[in-house]
């Protein structure tokens, strides 16, 4: 017998010591994957305790059964098939099945592995999110205190222009409280009220970023707190809300609209005093110093309502729903991130095609070292003890069969005289019989 025939028959007898441990791996696979699919499904139903508890329990049965009939059903059958086309036939349908088993189980498996982080890093994602609207409704409020030097300086420069004509007569030339500096006075206090109106918005600006703040705290706290994952996914959708007003009010609070409707006013409502010079020559000199200020107002203006349009036209802060998800969908969306899970879960319902890839390269080695074997070869030692226990059988069943039947009569043969046999002392001839029968009356 050559080497590879003797490795054939090794082959097979552990094959046969294997069978037991082969159902064994199959149904604990089968097993664990059920467990994993009940806890992945029942986040996913809704209703009673005790219909969540039937209905996942029946999914999860009906589950591992199939994975092990599917498995068993390949590992019997696809290691057998010798020709191409049949092995490629069972290797697709192993496909199509490892597809419905990942359909079915396999991202359940993962839901209940990585579920509750994946919750997690949504809440996380969206706490993001949210730190970023509420840093640009912020800074969308605080846009126009970026104005505020500005104004301040013009406020300023037309106190001192109206200070200065008032005791010396710096524009004019001739000192004293007359429409110029009634003017220019005018025009500081503008910038004093528009200063002001600015200054405290900032005040309810601060106000409302601290309450956001407070918000997008507690949901940190909710992100990164122990314990299960669901009512920490409800409170944060509560603090999600609270804090979707606070940006909202944000938003509404910017005095950057006031402020161009204000600087468009200094120009379009400038109302200048008439003059009231005591000749002719100081007259015209308060109208050409007022025409100076409505000048230098409307540039001052014109400055304001560009700023005040720049930051109007800053991106608005986009509207932001939260969406809460189930532990089975934050593993779908976030997929990603838990590819050790996701292969982990996938790992439990598909090992038994390498069992089946194995069985298959043995029953193919099996094959090639059988066919160098003889007859005789292929006829192990129980295999003769039976074959003469059946022998001996037939045997005696046919002596038995020969003693209860008699044998049929034939026709007699013509025999030589020589060979004819003589009768027994205790056997009468027919002859003597019929002479008697004739002689009786």
């Amino acid at each position: 017998m050559s080497r590879e025939a003797e490795t054939a028959r090794a082959l097979r007898g552990h094959i046969d010591q294997m069978q037991t441990m082969t159902r064994f791996v199959l149904a604990t696979l089968a097993l664990a994957s059920g467990v994993y699919t009940y806890l992945g499904v029942r986040s996913l139903l809704d209703g009673t305790a005790t219909l969540v508890f039937l209905a996942a329990v029946i999914y999860s049965a009906a589950v591992s059964v199939g994975i092990y009939g599917f498995w068993t059903y390949l590992i019997r059958f696809l290691p057998e098939m010798r020709d191409a086309g049949s092995r490629m036939a069972l290797f697709g349908v192993m496909g199509v099945g490892c597809l419905m088993i990942v359909a079915m189980s396999s991202w359940l498996n993962a839901a209940a592995l990585a579920g509750s982080a994946a919750v997690e890093q949504h809440l996380a994602e969206t706490l993001e999110d949210y730190t970023g609207d509420l840093d640009q409704a912020h800074s969308n409020a605080l846009g126009a205190l970026s104005l505020l030097p500005d104004i301040q300086r013009a406020a300023e420069r037309f106190s001192r222009l109206a200070e200065e004509e008032r005791n010396s007569g710096a524009l004019t030339g001739t000192s004293g409280s007359g429409s110029v500096v009634q003017l220019l006075t005018q025009m500081s206090a503008q910038m004093r009220e528009l200063e002001s109106t600015i200054q405290n918005s900032r005040e309810t600006v601060s106000e409302q970023f601290q309450r956001g703040q407070e918000r997008l705290a507690e949901m940190r706290t909710l992100v990164s707190a122990p314990g299960p994952i669901q009512p920490r996914s409800d409170r944060f959708a509560e603090e999600a809300v609270a804090l979707a007003g606070v940006i909202a009010a944000l938003e509404q609070t910017s005095i950057a609209p006031s402020v161009a409707r204000a600087a468009a006013d200094l120009s379009a409502g400038f109302i200048a005093p008439v003059a009231d010079g005591r000749s002719g020559d100081l007259a015209d000199r308060q109208d050409a110093v007022m025409a100076t200020v409505r000048s230098s107002v409307a540039a001052q203006s014109k400055a304001l309502s560009d700023a005040a349009e720049e930051i109007l036209a800053q991106p608005k802060v986009a509207e932001r729903r939260y969406v809460p998800l189930s532990s089975a969908e934050a593993v779908l969306r976030y997929a990603g991130s838990f590819l050790p899970s996701w292969a982990g879960a996938i790992s439990i319902d598909l090992l038994p095609a390498v069992l089946v890839g194995v069985l298959a390269v043995v029953f193919a080695s099996i094959r090639r070292g059988e066919a160098e074997l003889t007859p005789a070869d292929r006829i192990t030692a129980a295999d003769m003890m039976r074959s003469l226990e059946l022998y001996d059988a037939i045997v005696a069943r046919k002596a038995a069969a020969e003693t209860q039947t008699p044998p049929e009569p034939t026709e007699a043969q013509p025999v030589p005289p020589e060979a004819e046999p003589q009768p027994a002392r205790n056997i009468t001839p027919l002859s003597t019989l019929t002479d008697r029968k004739r002689q009786e009356p």
